[in-house]
């Protein structure tokens, strides 16, 4: 007889994105090196007070970063490609 799966989301889940990362990983090692906090400060200045709150810098930084590496030349196909790897989200 043949079973089928039926898939149920759970409730609560155990999922620890680093767990899921390898240590040899290209985007993992290079976070471990690379440091960005100095983009906050430097572009302090091109922000205003009033409004609705941007994008960090640093993460809009790393995405264009990621576009340049994996050659990804459309904003919504970067996002898209972002979302689904979970290297690049770590």
């Amino acid at each position: 007889m043949q079973g089928t799966k039926i898939y149920q989301e759970k409730l609560f889940s155990n999922f620890q994105l680093s767990s899921r990362v390898p240590q040899d990983n290209f985007y993992r090692r290079l976070s471990c090196v690379l440091d960005l906090e100095f983009l906050r400060n430097q572009t302090k200045i091109y922000y205003g007070n009033c409004g609705q709150k941007s994008l960090d810098p640093v993460v809009f930084f790393k995405f264009c970063l990621v576009g340049y590496l994996e050659n990804i030349t459309s904003d919504r196909k970067l996002i898209d490609h972002c979302s689904l790897r979970l290297d690049i989200l770590y």
